[in-house]
């Protein structure tokens, strides 16, 4: 077994969709970044990649690389799901919060959930994705920017 840990952040933006798990959540504000900056398939990916030794998703994806440019992060969570599925692991659990004060993410987080198991070819039960807010402190709660932090376990298909 292997366990990684994640943790992204994004400045919010007018004129830019809030995609968070491959969501489009409906918000006058989105996520300002190099790809569609999903905040929570990010620290998901740089868990993953974590717990592998393999470095983050800027080494793998480097933000001054135009192929990566307003690309959706689900498919470069697919690419990062073919890596640890090529060093012979596979998802043992996943676990991520969401800090945003608004909008509220509730009606979306079942959604999020079904992606990211589909996508890493786990069984939606081991997929956890929550929401909260800072109470209006910080960023977050000033509505500056959305964070998320993630963690996994990595089992070895072999000793399964």
């Amino acid at each position: 077994m292997k366990i990684g840990i994640g943790y992204d952040v994004h400045q919010l933006v007018m004129d830019k969709p809030l995609i968070l798990g491959g969501v489009e959540v409906p918000h006058e504000k989105g996520l300002k970044g190099h790809s569609d900056a999903d905040v929570l398939l990010h620290a998901v990916m740089d868990a993953i990649l974590g717990a592998l030794g393999k470095g983050d998703i800027g080494t793998h994806f480097p933000d001054n690389d135009s192929a990566y440019k307003n690309i959706s992060s689900m498919l470069l969570f697919d690419r990062v799901i073919q890596l640890m599925l090529d060093e012979n692991f596979e998802i043992g659990n996943i676990d991520a919060t969401i800090v945003a004060q608004r909008p509220k993410l509730a009606p979306y987080i079942n959604q999020m959930k079904q992606n990211i198991a589909r996508h890493a070819f786990c069984e939606e039960q081991f997929v956890n994705v929550k929401a909260t807010t800072t109470e209006w402190l910080g960023f977050e709660g000033e509505e500056r920017g959305i964070s998320s932090q993630a963690v996994v376990l990595l089992v070895d298909k072999n000793k399964r």
